[in-house]
Order: C-alpha cells, then structure tokens, then sequence
C-alpha cells in the first residue's frame, strides 16, 4: 500500500518538475530585452520568472530524491507473506517400516 502511493506521488512529482522545467527561458532569452522589445516586463516582476521557477524547480528536484529513496528503501524491504498456504503446515505422514525391511527405499534383490 505504502510502495503505491509513493509511486503515484513520484510520477506527479515528475511530470510536475518536467513541465517546470520546460516552460522556463534560458539565460540567452534575456538578450532581447536589453534592446527595448519590452520582453522583460513579465507578470512575475521586473525580474522575471527565473527566482520563483527556479525555487519551485529545487523543491520539486528535492522531493523527487526524496522520494527515489523511499521507494528504494520501501522496495528492498522484506514483505511478509500473507498466503493462508504458507500460514498452514504441510501435514506429515509417518511410514512405519517393518524391522526387517532394509533402509533403502530401494528393492534389494535376492
């Protein structure tokens, strides 16, 4: 139960820190603005979107470490079988022998 939603959060985190990383500029998309095209007026600030993209970038990166470890550490845990036939003993039967049969269950020949 624990290893499926770890997984389902893993994959959102995923997809999350996929699609931050795509809609952010490069450090070249700034070479516009500087000759008056108006691109730097965004409406994250004058500043541009690149601190809170790349604050929300970190934190997803982190959480997805995070939970790259546990599903690890949840994973090589060992499971416990919850099977009713391993929970019930095999029953065992006793073969009595007569004295002078020999110990092999091998026929001897005579």
């Amino acid at each position: 139960m624990l290893h499926n939603i770890l997984l389902v959060v893993h994959v959102l985190i995923a997809i999350g820190l996929i699609g931050l990383v795509l809609i952010q500029q490069g450090k070249g998309a700034d070479a516009g603005a500087a000759f008056g095209s108006g691109a730097s007026g965004t409406m994250f600030g004058s500043k541009g979107s690149a601190s809170f993209l790349t604050r929300t970038t970190g934190i997803l990166a982190t959480l997805f470490f995070i939970t790259s470890l546990s599903l690890a550490y949840v994973a090589t845990q060992k499971v416990k079988s919850t099977s009713v036939v391993d929970m019930v003993p095999a029953p065992q039967k006793q073969v009595e022998k007569p004295k002078g049969a020999p110990q092999s269950d091998v026929p001897v020949s005579e």
